[in-house]
């Protein structure tokens, strides 16, 4: 199974390969900076984006688990009907 990472500002969503641990910190040092530019990577290629983060900037990190599962090993869903 792969994971992705998705890091949501401010609203707008970041899709980013592992490792995140470095940029975590480095997003948190800005912060504790009173606010400074992180450049936040591509997910293939390319520059990446600078981003200002600052003190009370809404900022939340999903991991997403995405393919690899066997189908064969997902159990398939109960239909559940109510009573008549």
């Amino acid at each position: 199974m792969t994971s992705i990472n998705r890091l949501t500002v401010d609203g707008r969503d970041y899709f980013l390969p592992d490792p995140v641990t470095e940029l975590r910190e480095k997003i948190l040092d800005a912060i504790r900076a009173g606010g400074g530019y992180v450049n936040i990577p591509p997910l293939r290629s390319g520059p990446g984006i600078d981003i200002l983060f600052s003190p009370g900037m809404p900022v939340v990190w999903t991991r997403i688990d995405v393919g690899g599962e066997n189908p064969e090993d997902v159990p398939a869903p109960v239909a559940e009907y109510p009573e008549i």
